[in-house]
């Protein structure tokens, strides 16, 4: 170099070795110092090196993501179903007192059910639960859920219900307005069931079969995801708090 300084970046770690071992840090001080610093770079300590990759890996990151654990998610499902309780309480209520009622009320429960687990979870990134317990949905790579995704996620359980639900109010247009009301909600439910198309009962089995199925995949893989979240390409995260 002009300065009469010597670049030691394209030098070997044997390279290395053989000239921080001969020079003479008297005469030639700025080489000595660049010497150093290649060496240190070519050989770093242990601690260095573990450093080196634990960043590599993202444990020190602070924008890396926190995955939310099944127990969390659990307890999640159990707060939106409490939050979602007066809805099904009123449906319960009107359904056993009014034959037709649901009927009528298909469509709107449609509507609230794609409310509250589609648009939420786009507008807000999650459910009430999911939010009160400090997390949120999320695509993979951290950003926020696309609406795309949100219908993705919910897609499987949406159908399964609407079919159950056709199949029931299909039921109840086969009864009488008086053997509705004689009925208790226990004979009623089993009436219902035994006047219900064919398909009713398979779609039952397919919605326990995908319920479980999704708590399962949550208990085998280290981010938590659901079978949903594979489809929709989403993880579910702990809400970090801005400081």
């Amino acid at each position: 170099m002009k300065d009469g300084s010597i670049d030691y970046s394209s030098y070997t770690p044997s390279e290395l070795r053989e000239a921080l071992a001969g020079i003479n840090p008297a005469t030639y001080p700025k080489n000595y110092e660049k010497l150093k610093v290649a060496y240190r770079l070519a050989f770093p300590k242990p601690e260095v090196v573990q450093k080196m990759a634990t960043q590599a890996e993202g444990d020190e990151d602070p924008n890396r993501l926190h995955y939310a654990g099944f127990w969390l998610r659990f307890g999640a499902m159990w707060l939106d179903l409490l939050v979602y309780l007066p809805v099904i309480a009123l449906s319960l209520y009107f359904g056993s007192k009014f034959r037709l009622f649901n009927l009528y009320w298909l469509a709107p429960g449609v509507l609230i059910g794609i409310w509250f687990n589609i648009y939420l979870v786009f507008r807000y990134g999650g459910t009430p639960g999911k939010l009160l317990l400090g997390i949120r949905i999320a695509m993979v790579d951290g950003s926020n859920v696309t609406l795309k995704a949100a219908i993705v996620r919910h897609i499987v359980l949406l159908v399964l219900s609407i079919l159950s639900s056709v199949a029931l109010v299909l039921a109840t247009l086969k009864m009488s307005d008086s053997q509705y009301a004689e009925l208790g909600f226990i004979k009623r439910s089993e009436l219902l069931v035994a006047l219900a198309p064919r398909w009713y009962n398979a779609t039952s089995m397919l919605s326990n079969v995908w319920i479980w199925s999704e708590f399962l995949t949550m208990l085998f893989n280290r981010k938590r995801r659901a079978i949903h979240d594979f489809m929709a390409g989403t993880v579910v995260i702990k809400r970090v708090k801005s400081t």
